[in-house]
């Protein structure tokens, strides 16, 4: 797993150089938007357990025809390695969000998803459709724009906008959605 300091140290070394210049400007912007940074993962992780029962429950409700008898969620153990796998995606993501770096996501938790997913019988549609759900409720949480059931739930956080940071965190929930489908 490489963090935005090791991608950084990794490039330079690559290429025979020093970190200076644009590089240099990159940790320094990273370091500064770092509460922004930890809200968001706090964010998301503060709400995981709803985050991932509700892209569940979302999928079912979107499709009757998992919980039928020989549906893809129809037996609690079934449903419950659903939601077991949904909050492993969404510990990964939140990984690669704290580290600024996608590396963990794709070696840890992407690589044979697919392959995983198919061997187990799981629709990749319904698979991708929950992580779609999971992508918006998160990106909801970390912009602190998160409304449910009428009532505002927020959270204490830094001031300042977190579009960029949402907006990366998605782009880790895109690169789910595309191992999966």
């Amino acid at each position: 797993m490489l963090d935005a300091f090791s991608r950084q140290a990794v490039s330079a070394d690559s290429s025979g150089s020093f970190i200076g210049g644009a590089q240099l400007n990159d940790l320094k912007a990273f370091i500064a938007e770092g509460n922004k940074r930890l809200d968001a993962v706090n964010a998301i992780t503060a709400n995981a357990s709803c985050v991932v029962s509700d892209s569940v429950a979302g999928i079912c409700c979107e499709n009757t025809g998992l919980t039928a008898p020989n549906g893809g969620v129809y037996t609690n153990r079934k449903m419950a390695a659903c939601l077991r796998d949904a909050e492993i995606i969404m510990r990964y993501v939140s990984y690669a969000l704290l580290a600024g770096d996608a590396s963990v996501l794709q070696d840890r938790c992407l690589n044979g998803l697919r392959e995983t997913y198919a061997a187990l019988g799981v629709p990749s549609g319904s698979a991708a459709r929950a992580v779609a759900i999971m992508k918006a409720s998160a990106c909801a949480h970390i912009t602190n724009t998160n409304n449910t059931t009428g009532e505002k739930r927020k959270m204490p956080v830094t001031e300042g906008d977190c579009n960029a940071l949402s907006a990366e965190a998605a782009s880790y929930f895109d690169m789910v959605i595309s191992a999966i489908s």
